[in-house]
């Protein structure tokens, strides 16, 4: 049987150990039809006294014994008798009992874990500079709400003396607190976060956030509460100032340089681009022709094969005629004191040989020609080949097969462009009539027409 199921000696009634006020921080119990802290029963615990602790609070019994002043947590859900199985603390304490009907004496303090406290804060006006330009302070004012609760209670009673304690002392800590940390915060971020002083009225949730997290650990370290949420209403910055318009000014004009210097280079960027744009048309322009020419060239030697294999033998002639008459001066045929040089002697006798076969193969075929009947070679047939434009890019030139190929195969059809030498300018492969064949021959009939 516990210690409290004895029937008090005095006759005394049990006392129910609770808290019934609707909004509370820190309570501190007393006796039902007593004055708080005007009585001597508020700290005596009668036998078969219950406790009753609502979820989300918590009941702090203060206690003095040898070696100090000492705590014991009940926590919420919590209806029942207090006995040493759920109240170990007494065992100690029994000892203690005086008049016959109290075991010990305890202050009970009820703790709200879910309250959310919520405190208004003002912050008056202070200076706050811009780091280039710390002759110029601006005047402003910051205001806002924080909200906070308790959820480490351990932490709480060791920071603060519950039996004097008061909400309203707290929250005027608390808001002496959050004005100077709210204050250094304001004063900093400019250098510390790079937002420019006369912009601090549109960077309000930035620095809302800046403000949270540094006062947050702050509060818990300090107070012991934690801090639900920060929320600044306003930052008022004085523009009537002497130190607002002059940093105005300053910061203008900064601000005029900066877009001018940046004008001025993407003005170059864009002269600069044009020109190499200018310089790659031209060089493609130049490739282009070139490649003409070249390809004009080609169709001449072909057009003239015969004369330019007759013109390439005649220079292989005059070339060994040549290199015959240098042999003497070379030594390769001296007897006398430069002695005689059979290698030289083998060297100029063999081109001398083919030199004269050459010129007796020409000379007869000359021959040739006037004791027969001339007979006229006809010259190669002239080879059509066209430029094409692919993806912008002039490609070819394509003879005709090598275009009917890739009209067939879809790499160009009618709306490509096209030019060839005599041409004015490019045309639509469609509205060349040389091409109209080859274009009209790839053209995918359509599917017969079913039966009736």
């Amino acid at each position: 049987m516990g210690i409290f199921s004895k029937k008090p000696s005095g006759g005394g009634f049990m006392d129910v150990i609770r808290c019934d006020e609707p909004s509370y921080l820190i309570w501190k119990w007393h006796p039902e039809g007593t004055e708080a802290g005007n009585n001597r029963r508020e700290n005596a615990i009668r036998w078969g006294s219950s406790l009753r602790v609502r979820e989300g609070s918590v009941a702090v019994f203060v206690y003095s014994q040898n070696d100090g002043t000492q705590q014991e947590y009940i926590e919420g859900p919590f209806d029942e008798l207090i006995e040493t199985s759920n109240f170990p603390v007494l065992s100690s304490l029994v000892g203690l009992a005086f008049q016959g009907d109290t075991p010990f004496q305890a202050e009970i303090y009820f703790i709200n874990l879910a309250q959310i406290i919520q405190i208004k804060f003002a912050v008056p006006y202070f200076d706050v500079y811009d780091p280039r330009f710390l002759d110029y302070g601006v005047p402003t004012a910051v205001r806002g709400t924080i909200s906070f609760r308790i959820t480490d209670y351990r932490e709480f009673v060791a920071l603060h003396r519950l039996e004097t304690f008061t909400i309203e002392d707290f929250q005027n800590q608390i808001r002496d607190a959050i004005i100077r940390y709210v204050k250094g915060v304001v004063s900093n971020v400019p250098e510390e976060n790079g937002i420019p002083v006369v912009q601090l009225e549109r960077k309000i949730e930035q620095i809302n956030e800046i403000v949270e997290s540094k006062i947050r650990d702050r509060l818990f370290n300090e107070f012991g509460v934690t801090v639900s949420s920060v929320d600044i209403s306003a930052i008022d910055v004085d523009k009537t100032s002497d130190g607002y318009q002059q940093l105005k000014s300053v910061t203008q004009d900064i601000t005029s340089a900066q877009v001018q210097a940046k004008s001025d280079v993407d003005i170059k960027e864009m002269k600069d681009s044009q020109k190499l744009g200018i310089l790659e048309r031209a060089g493609k322009a130049f490739v282009d022709l070139k490649e003409s020419a070249y390809a004009r060239h080609k169709q001449t030697q072909s057009a003239n094969f015969a004369a330019y294999q007759t013109e390439a033998q005649e220079h292989v002639g005059v070339a060994g005629a040549e290199g015959l008459g240098k042999m003497g001066s070379g030594g390769s045929g001296n007897m006398g004191g430069g002695g005689f040089n059979p290698a030289s002697m083998m060297a100029g006798m063999a081109v001398g040989g083919a030199v004269g076969q050459n010129i007796a193969n020409n000379m007869n075929n000359m021959m040739g020609n006037f004791s027969q009947p001339q007979q006229m070679t006809p010259p190669p047939l002239p080879v059509v080949a066209y430029h094409v434009a692919i993806n912008g890019q002039s490609s070819g030139p394509f003879d005709m097969a090598t275009l009917s190929n890739m009209f067939t195969t879809g790499q160009i059809n009618g709306e490509n462009l096209v030019w060839k030498p005599g041409m004015a300018e490019w045309m639509k492969a469609s509205d060349v009539q040389e091409l109209q064949g080859m274009l009209q021959a790839n053209i995918t009939p359509p599917p017969p027409l079913p039966k009736q």
